[in-house]
């Protein structure tokens, strides 16, 4: 604690829940008195393989062996491999990579507005976002998104973003002006409640972007590597962004953001326009190619594919038998949210009690993002907690 009484040494910015894991394997988390908890949650969709999974820990030991750090002033071979590979397994052509989902969405909205100042255009600098978003914490990011939780406080913010009702068309093109640089937007929204956007309004919006000669963005950072059941969200909408921003699951767990990107999209971003002094580090990146090693085996896709459809199976099963406590289900693979009845904070709590770990967001939905390792006998296990609460609370 401090000194002074009236704050702790830890700055109280957390809500802390009264819980320290003292370990995990797998799906499930240890505490130092003996107490195991089924985790739905993965540290909010970062430990995409689980608790101490044996090939990452092996990568981040031999890594640590040998080298942690060095400046981009130097060629680094692991964060060179880093995006040789997520270029070749993605739409993108280039790569910066960085320590979190702000940053890369910071690197996304500077690369954004960099094109078209590079062009000529400079006036050209303004990003359509929509309400409901998260970006990430930054002053960029929290101007991109809004949202009184986020931004009262810190005003002024950032200029030159227009946000637009989720999924409103008509807003949106009335947004789009001779000003409008990109349309920056998660396909999936994570903490906005799990709200997929329809497949034919990301369509539409592509040939928008096209039309206007802007940029696509998209934030994938919570819903991007193997989420969904492929690496990338977009390969399930048909629709390919210009820029994309990852993190949380690229690193397994290890802090790691990247920001990907086409030729085009990241021409203006040329030598001293951008970096980072710890982002791309071999520790970090020797991590996130294990994480690839991992996710890019023949089958293990399809295995998340499986599992994502038998927990959406088993969970709209759940909603059918208990109407009066869940409103629905909504979301890709195993990225899903339930809509309850009540408040979504205190069923949290009541599934903690149960021994089953998951995150509240918007809209008063509970989010299932259980690693992608998760077995059928889990899942079942996670459904029966789930079940066990309904009926106490109809009891």
């Amino acid at each position: 604690m401090s000194q002074n009484a009236a704050i702790p040494s830890l700055l109280p910015v957390y809500s802390r829940i009264d819980l320290a894991f003292e370990r995990g394997e797998g799906c499930w988390l240890h505490t130092r008195d003996g107490r195991r908890f089924l985790d739905f949650s993965t540290g909010i969709a970062v430990n995409g393989l689980g608790h101490c999974h044996p090939h990452l820990v092996q990568a981040l030991h031999d890594q640590a062996s040998r080298l942690w750090h060095v400046s981009n002033l130097f060629r680094i071979e692991q964060l060179e491999r880093l995006a040789d590979r997520l270029v070749a397994h993605s739409f993108a052509e280039t790569v910066f990579v960085g320590n979190s989902g702000a940053e890369a969405m910071e690197a996304c909205i500077k690369m954004a507005r960099r094109f078209q100042w590079h062009r000529g255009q400079a006036e050209r600098n303004r990003i359509v976002t929509f309400e409901g978003a998260f970006h990430g914490r930054t002053m960029a990011t929290i101007s991109a998104a809004g949202g009184a939780k986020m931004v009262d406080g810190f005003a002024p913010l950032l200029e030159g973003f227009d946000r637009v009702p989720f999924g409103d068309w008509a807003a949106l093109e009335a947004a789009v002006t001779d000003r409008t640089a990109a349309v920056m937007m998660e396909p999936i929204q994570g903490e906005g409640g799990i709200r997929p956007l329809e497949r034919q309004f990301l369509a539409d919006l592509r040939e928008l972007c096209d039309a206007h000669d802007i940029l696509l963005v998209f934030d994938e950072v919570q819903c991007g590597m193997g989420r969904t059941g492929r690496l990338f969200a977009y390969e399930h909408l048909g629709v390919t962004p210009d820029i994309m921003g990852l993190a949380k699951g690229l690193g397994g767990g290890f802090p790691i953001g990247a920001c990907v990107a086409t030729a085009r999209a990241a021409s203006g971003m040329t030598a001293s326009t951008h970096g980072s002094t710890f982002g791309g580090n071999p520790l970090a990146c020797a991590v996130a190619n294990a994480v690839l090693d991992v996710m890019l085996e023949d089958g293990f896709l399809d295995q998340v594919n499986a599992r994502g459809a038998y927990l959406r199976e088993q969970a709209e099963g759940l909603a059918g038998r208990h109407p009066d406590e869940i409103e629905l289900v909504r979301g890709t693979g195993l990225m899903l949210g339930i809509k309850t009845r009540r408040n979504n904070l205190e069923f949290a709590a009541e599934l903690r009690a149960a021994g089953l770990l998951v995150v509240p967001a918007a809209d008063n939905v509970v989010r299932l993002l259980p690693p992608l390792v998760i077995s059928e006998a889990e899942i079942d296990q996670a459904i029966e907690m789930i079940e066990s609460c309904c009926r106490a609370r109809a009891a």
